[in-house]
């Protein structure tokens, strides 16, 4: 085993992202983050949310590793406690990795002896379950006698699909460097070199030529070639890359694996995967200097701006595959947008921004990270988002846990990294890449800074920074100035301000003085000789922007949305009449107040404007219109007063909105059915008419995975009602989901405690994009139901149930 390289060490960001130093490696990214460890965030935004990460989600997400028998794996697996009994996932393991290393980073902000002998007694239950040669995957290990479908008859058999032994692997990595890294113990590094070099002994070309199934052991394996300098770690990572490609069982878009890597400019498939793997491209790029990896993934950094990425920062466009869609396919109510591809788009574009040094890509992290990433947590950090959609009919809620929980172990280990993403320098180039209170001290080879800033960013655009060298001392000081402030939401024109006339030049002050500057890649630069005392002064427009979109995007067609500062914003039931957003019009130029309510949600400033709203009469096609107030809230704090309707994307024409439906009996009535899924219940009567059967951008019910079962649906009516026909609207996502159209249905209604079938007067069709009608006899009834034979070979789902 080679020795450490003490002097290269330093204490890494999250994404793996280390101190400069002077042992620095041959080959390198050309700009160094300044870790979090030398930034104390004081601000009332970030401060708050970092502290509530540390004593409530870090104990909270441990606990729940314990409950639901993720440790356990670990001690079966070492057979100190009896069962081979499993945890659904073959990557459960990797939870408890993640909050590990959020644990660490926490540990290197804070002391906390208790937390830290804790971290001993897991690492020490994940010793005992690692074999001899270094193996360490407890679903194998165990020896089940029901071995879990994805693992395969034999070591890295399923690699290439489901069995996540790599994956497992690069979680190992990055915890056991950030723990090494904060305790100065070696128990987990150990473990990890172990893991590591068994790797390195078993992949390669000429020994298993398997690529990871799902990428991260490249960025571990990165992180671990920094801390011991053992090479291999290296040409093992950018073995994992270049061995990924077509010609094998499981090649193909979901995996990255339809082209080499480096012949790839689309983003496609998984969209964690993709970003995982793009960032451990550039991070094997920067340290080998690989060229084509670079061009590679700017194209690709270009495709994911200029045509799938939200407004809010998110990207994965639908939940088939977790994926990337078309160019511009962007849904709004069915949007995938996973927390944990919100944070591999943070890592990502930092590892951009280190690469070239543009603030093009900060401006998409800073989009991200105050939107579509901080919209995975709730303000309570026990409460979680896994999908980060763009409207609600209120079938979206936040889950104490999921069954695969890696968004919100994810959530853990980023939260305390979020002052590593302020600052970079490159010798003595100093760069401000985002803002919020701080203090930091930063060493340059000029001299030893230490910078103040001082605001209320992103409420208010007012930054001051206090800038004190330990003496005078002469380095340049890049200040980003965001594009949104210019009136550019992203770079290209997937998305631009509807009114960007008379964006002005942002003027700083030195020292209270007017001060020239250069703007290069976006940052105004100021190249002088520092002393203590000096002082930066400026101020950001906070001017609320309205954001249309490319009309390509055909979800967003008359429809613009709110942005003020870095801060996105969306429209909540709670804050408007009737609880009911979907029906709301606002003009386009309608004047919007900004008002910041510091009881509000922890405190944010929400926005005020004059709308209108419609809704729908029983048997007429008139519409009532109403004039009202309208709110908007920030995106990241909806869905943390109970499950309510949301948009982002507010019509501007009535074209796009939906009016309030009008009462029918069904829309009056309780709804239960066979399956136990009750957020799908509403898709029965909410009477949102699916463009097909395929249609998911609004809420429908299904019984997948169920197949050739008998199944039910049922209406509770307020009162007894005379009914005497039905209508259904099947769910069927063929060719590529398992929902297709029964094999059957029909009609039962409630005589005393009996279900009788109606007597029908029309046969019982079933088909496709379209409402499905049957007659029948008059029935006077309490309760009706709908029962549904499945098919043979898959599961059934209904959009709309409409009684008569």
């Amino acid at each position: 085993m080679q020795p450490l390289h003490t002097k290269a060490l330093g204490l890494v960001l999250l994404a793996g992202l280390w101190q400069t130093g002077k042992s620095q490696l041959k080959k390198d990214y050309p700009i160094q983050p300044v870790a979090f460890t030398q930034v104390n965030v004081t601000d009332n935004f970030w401060a708050p949310k970092i502290r509530v990460n540390a004593d409530v989600t870090i104990p909270y997400t441990l606990e729940q590793c314990r409950k639901t028998g993720r440790i356990d794996n670990f001690k079966r697996a070492a057979h100190t406690i009896p069962g081979d009994s499993m945890t659904e996932y073959t990557f459960d393991d990797t939870d408890l990795y993640k909050v590990i290393e959020g644990a660490s980073y926490g540990l290197q902000v804070k002391k906390n002896p208790e937390l830290e002998n804790y971290l001993d007694t897991l690492i020490s239950i994940i010793g005992a379950a690692q074999e001899k040669d270094g193996y360490l995957y407890t679903f194998r290990t165990v020896n089940s006698s029901h071995p879990h479908p994805w693992i395969g008859t034999r070591r890295w058999e399923e690699e290439e699909d489901l069995s996540h032994e790599l994956y497992n692997s690069g979680h190992l990595f990055e915890a056991a460097v950030a723990h090494y890294q904060a305790t100065g113990k070696r128990n987990l590094l150990d473990i990890a070199i172990k893991n590591a070099d068994l790797l390195v002994k078993t992949f390669g070309f000429g020994k298993e030529e398997r690529f990871p199934g799902h990428q991260i052991v490249e960025t571990g394996l990165t992180k671990m070639y920094r801390v011991t300098g053992k090479k291999e770690y290296l040409d093992l990572a950018k073995f994992f890359l270049d061995v990924r490609g077509p010609g094998k069982k499981h090649s193909g878009e979901y995996n990255q694996s339809y082209k080499k890597v480096v012949d790839q400019h689309e983003a496609v498939g998984h969209a964690v995967r993709a970003t995982y793997m793009y960032t451990g491209m550039a991070d094997v790029a920067a340290l080998t200097g690989d060229q084509q990896y670079l061009r590679a993934i700017d194209d690709i950094w270009h495709d994911v701006v200029e045509k799938k990425l939200y407004v809010t920062g998110g990207i994965g466009a639908t939940g088939n595959g977790e994926a990337f869609g078309k160019p511009y396919e962007l849904p709004n109510m069915s949007a995938y947008a996973e927390t944990c591809a919100a944070i591999a788009n943070v890592y990502w574009n930092s590892r951009m921004f280190l690469l070239h040094g543009d603030a093009k890509y900060i401006d998409i992290l800073e989009r991200t990270l105050y939107n579509g990433l901080l919209s995975g947590v709730s303000l309570s950090g026990d409460r979680f988002f896994y999908p980060n959609p763009l409207a609600s009919m209120g079938q979206h809620q936040r889950s104490a846990w999921f069954g695969c929980a890696c968004c919100i172990s994810n959530m853990t280990r980023f939260l305390p990294s979020m002052p590593g993403y302020i600052y970079a320098q490159n010798k003595n180039d100093l760069y401000v890449n985002l803002f919020a209170g701080n203090t930091a001290n930063i060493t340059l080879p000029a001299g030893k800074v230490q910078i103040v800033q001082q605001t209320n960013y992103p409420w208010e655009g007012k930054v001051s920074i206090a800038v004190t060298p330990a003496k005078a001392t002469a380095f340049a000081l890049h200040i980003r100035i965001p594009e949104w402030a210019a009136g550019k939401p992203v770079p290209g024109n997937l998305y631009f301000d509807a009114d960007s006339s008379g964006k002005k030049k942002i003027n700083i002050l030195l020292n209270g003085e007017p001060l020239k500057y250069q703007l290069v890649k976006g940052y105004a630069v100021i190249q002088r000789t520092w002393k203590a005392g000096d002082k930066i002064s400026f101020e950001f427009p906070m001017e609320v922007q309205k954001v249309l979109a490319n009309s390509e995007v055909k979800s967003d067609v008359n429809r613009f949305a709110l942005e003020r500062g870095p801060i996105m914003y969306c429209l909540e039931g709670p804050d408007n009449k009737d609880a009911t957003v979907q029906n709301i019009v606002v003009n386009k130029n309608a004047a919007v107040n900004a008002v910041y309510k510091p009881d509000m949600l922890n405190g944010v400033t929400v926005l005020e404007m004059q709308g209108t709203s419609s809704s729908r009469q029983l048997n007429s096609d008139k519409l009532i219109n109403t004039t009202q107030e309208v709110t908007a809230i920030p995106y990241y704090a909806w869905a943390n007063r109970g499950p309510s309707e949301m948009t982002v994307w507010i019509p501007y024409e009535a074209s796009a909105s939906r009016p309030k439906p009008a009462p029918t009996i069904a829309s009056k009535a309780k709804i239960s059915a066979s399956t136990p899924n009750r957020r799908m219940y509403m898709a029965l009567n909410d009477q949102y008419e699916p463009a097909n059967s395929n249609d998911n951008t609004g809420v429908y019910l299904h019984w997948w995975p169920k197949h050739n079962t008998l199944e039910w649906v049922q209406y509770d009516f307020d009162q007894e009602y005379s009914v005497s026909s039905s209508q259904v609207y099947w769910y069927d996502d063929s060719p590529f989901g398992d929902c297709r159209i029964p094999a059957s249905w029909r009609i039962l209604y409630k005589q005393g405690d009996q279900w009788v079938p109606v007597k029908n007067t029309t046969p019982y069709p079933v088909s496709k994009d379209k409402y499905d009608s049957v007659q029948f006899e008059p029935v006077k009834t309490k309760a009706l139901r709908l029962e549904i034979q499945l098919p043979v070979s898959n599961a059934s789902g209904i959009h709309e149930w409409i009684v008569k």
